[in-house]
């Protein structure tokens, strides 16, 4: 809003889990008779990251219930974990690091930044496919809790694709994505997969 932008709540809904500076192009031109400069753009991400930041410092995240063992079991039963996000690495390292997910919890990190371009584009999801050596994209499940991240998955033909109900998406609205599966956690994917 410092940019001048008055964003809707449905506005930001609608950009919820994509790289975080083509979020804020997005939502600066659809707000404004042009698109933004990229100095006003990098101003406001930098405002992002530095309120972000003091938001992780007063409440320090923590992981959601029973994620970390969830990731665990999936890992000890052979299959590969790989987090894809729109938050740059500066930002996901730091915030891998307060929750102690440096080593063993998952495989590989994929950001946006790091691809080209952010969800709904499949890009993150083929590098995490690299990275893991995973060759056969129906063997690969996506869950997220955005309708981009469901949209990502579809895009990229995953043979999966489930939301779970842990962000800010109803079931309503995360129902009508793209999906195979809606569960309330990425905790019961255990159960789903190693049945």
């Amino acid at each position: 809003r410092g940019a001048g932008a008055t964003p809707s709540p449905v506005d930001m809904q609608r950009w919820m889990g994509a790289d975080k500076t083509e979020a804020i192009t997005a939502l600066l031109t659809a707000t404004g008779p042009d698109a933004p400069a990229p100095d006003v753009v990098a101003a406001v991400y930098g405002d992002f990251r530095h309120r972000l930041a003091q938001a992780y410092q007063a409440v320090p995240p923590t992981p959601l219930p029973g994620v970390e063992l969830a990731l665990m079991a999936l890992r000890a039963a052979g299959l590969k974990v790989a987090l894809t996000t729109g938050f740059s690495r500066e930002v996901t390292d730091a915030l891998l690091a307060s929750i102690g997910w440096t080593d063993g919890v998952v495989d590989v990190v994929v950001c946006a930044e790091e691809v080209g371009a952010g969800r709904p584009a499949p890009y993150m999801i083929f590098r995490a496919m690299q990275l893991t050596g995973v060759h056969d994209v129906r063997r690969v499940l996506v869950a997220g809790d955005t309708t981009l991240d469901l949209q990502a998955g579809r895009n990229a033909a995953a043979g999966a694709v489930v939301g779970v109900l842990t962000g800010a998406m109803d079931a309503d609205l995360l129902g009508q994505g793209p999906l195979t599966h809606l569960l309330a956690s990425v905790a019961e994917l255990p159960a789903l997969l190693l049945r």
